[in-house]
């Protein structure tokens, strides 16, 4: 059987942890933020650990 591809635009987005939770960019935070508190910048800026539901989709997706 042929090797499994990683998905290159996942790959670019979600990244796995140590313990091997799978870790994402909030929303948000890709342009527009003149307008936005540095405070609501602060907070969106830090990463956020994916869903459960998603979880199993996205590790098929990153070939693990």
């Amino acid at each position: 059987m042929p090797k499994q591809k990683t998905h290159s635009g996942a790959k670019k987005r979600f990244r796995f942890t140590g313990s091997g939770k799978i870790m994402k960019q909030q929303i948000n935070m890709r342009h527009n933020q003149e307008h936005m508190s540095n405070r609501r910048k602060r907070r969106l800026n830090v990463d956020q650990v994916v869903s459960p539901a998603d979880y199993k989709t996205l590790k098929t997706l990153l070939g693990k």
